[in-house]
């Protein structure tokens, strides 16, 4: 076996298959971005959704057995609706991050490592692979950087020259010895805008995140979000782009090249109302193949009450203390109370008064009262 021919087959093939970027990377451990996690632990910046052990994020030895190379894909995601849909008085709208339009990437990025495996093993009877996309044990970013994909930014992304940081990363560990191909250099320089403008401060420094404070990780949190950062969420259902907008590299970057991520308008910028009453069945029908569903629906439909309260969207008011007086979550209950107090109005305000006497739990009721705070007379 020829492996420098079977690597350059490879990457032909990858791109048949839509792949947009492939990088060979040696299976040696992680070293820097060990240490880079420990001290993410010690200061209790993980959000908590990741592989606890940080051995195995970062040692390919210790998931696969003699590893010899590892391979990295990336595939580009769009940036922007071909069609788009107006939020407006009345009829005000939600949004999903850019990394969850289309088809759940988890499944795209899968698909194309399946084929990739099934091409390699047509050609090198015996070889092993290990793929994995985001929820394995491997650091996505850490394997494409020292494969050469792209840098890894301020913004604790994957930079890419060709697409900016708007890729989906996968990875393959296999027991095939491919040459390794030269990591790419930093390229962020002095620019710190990303860092600049995180609605949270979330981004400590450049290239270290506190997850605890970042929307993205917010979002899909499952109880009271808390107070400091409710003003922040603005219209987010899940995720957040804010620090890949303003990131100059990907001024310009929008690519269409894979049919299943393309966004359809009504998934991706939600209207807000109906989701406060959306049952289980309807929701997985909409939502279930984008990867902002796999928290289920209380996350989403949490967000949509505070973005109703960021548009002060008083057409929501009869919705909003529908879902106070009925539903059976005091999350959406309490949440409920508290927009409709930053709302306003008196029906907003009768209502409180009301649930005030008839609600009987305590973080509920905590909520209510913070709703007709917004009602006390300023001193």
């Amino acid at each position: 076996m020829n492996v420098h021919e079977l690597k350059k087959d490879i990457i032909e093939y990858s791109k048949t298959i839509g792949i947009d970027k492939i990088g060979f990377a040696a299976p040696s451990t992680f070293v820097e971005m060990k240490n880079r996690l420990y001290v993410q632990q010690e200061m209790q910046f993980q959000s908590g959704f990741e592989e606890p052990d940080i051995e195995k994020r970062t040692d390919p030895a210790l998931i696969f057995e003699q590893p010899r190379s590892i391979i990295s894909i990336a595939l580009a995601y769009p940036s922007k609706m071909k069609t788009t849909v107006i939020s407006k008085k009345g009829e005000r709208r939600g949004i999903f991050c850019r990394a969850s339009w289309g088809t759940d990437y988890h499944a795209v990025l899968r698909d194309r490592l399946k084929k990739l495996e099934d091409y390699i093993a047509s050609k090198v009877p015996g070889a092993k692979f290990k793929s994995m996309v985001d929820t394995g044990e491997l650091v996505d970013r850490a394997v494409a950087q020292r494969a050469g994909i792209g840098w890894s930014g301020k913004n604790c992304a994957i930079i890419t020259p060709e697409f900016g940081s708007y890729v989906y990363l996968g990875e393959m560990i296999t027991n095939i010895p491919f040459e390794a191909d030269t990591p790419m250099e930093d390229r962020c320089g002095s620019c710190n805008k990303c860092v600049d403008v995180c609605p949270t401060g979330a981004l400590v420094q450049g290239g270290q995140l506190n997850a605890q404070r970042c929307i993205a990780f917010l979002t899909q949190t499952k109880g009271f979000l808390p107070d400091e950062f409710r003003d922040k969420l603005g219209n987010r259902l899940y995720g957040c782009d804010t620090c890949q907008t303003v990131c100059p590299e990907n001024k310009g970057k929008d690519f269409h090249f894979h049919e299943e991520m393309e966004p359809d308008p009504e998934i991706a910028k939600p209207l807000l109302k109906p989701l406060l009453h959306i049952g289980n069945r309807e929701f997985r029908a909409k939502f279930g193949h984008v990867s902002g569903s796999w928290r289920g629906k209380k996350p989403i439909q949490r967000n949509a009450v505070i973005a109703l309260a960021h548009y002060k969207d008083d057409s929501a008011v009869p919705d909003l203390i529908k879902v106070m007086k009925e539903d059976p979550r005091p999350v959406l209950r309490g949440t409920a109370a508290w927009a409709l107090g930053k709302i306003g109005g008196e029906t907003a305000r009768n209502a409180l008064e009301t649930a005030m006497e008839q609600e009987t739990d305590a973080e509920v009721l905590a909520e209510i009262e913070k709703g007709l705070n917004y009602f006390a007379p300023k001193v």
